[in-house]
């Protein structure tokens, strides 16, 4: 995908305002490696917003950490992750469910069957971006 120069708008008023707003867009992106100038065309990377959403999702976790204490613990599909619901949060990809475990804390893609659940023990898996969660009862270890 290409960004134009914005080659149809005027150099005064609103029409260069635009412009020049256009050049400082691409500008940044080129400066953060989600774009690449030719000439007077910009070519937006490849999975620009999926990159976007990732570093959301990071920046958040980060600021989570940085406020509570907890270790963010990225969740990979497939294993069983589980832990206190904690709260929501509403992002640009979509609402997640944190989930704090004791020693770190989960974000998960969120379902309305979780919201009931606020402050209890839940479970999810999760596979192909959503999650599937054991909401009740769970089995647990018991030491002695």
């Amino acid at each position: 995908m290409t960004i134009g120069g914005g080659n149809g708008l005027g150099d005064l008023g609103f029409g260069g305002e635009a412009k020049q707003a256009m050049q400082q867009r691409a500008d940044f992106l080129a400066e953060q490696r989600l774009a690449q100038r030719c000439g007077q065309r910009v070519i937006l990377a490849r999975n620009l917003l999926a990159t976007l959403r990732d570093r959301e999702l990071a920046q958040t976790a980060k600021d989570i950490s940085a406020a509570t204490g907890l270790e963010h613990r990225p969740v990979a599909e497939g294993p069983r992750v589980a832990g206190i619901y904690r709260r929501s949060i509403m992002l640009a990809r979509g609402r997640y469910t944190m989930l704090d475990d004791g020693m770190g804390f989960s974000l998960v893609p969120w379902k309305p069957v979780t919201e009931r659940r606020l402050g209890q023990q839940i479970a999810a898996t999760v596979r192909g971006g959503g999650a599937s969660w054991n909401i009740g009862r769970q089995r647990s270890v018991s030491l002695g």
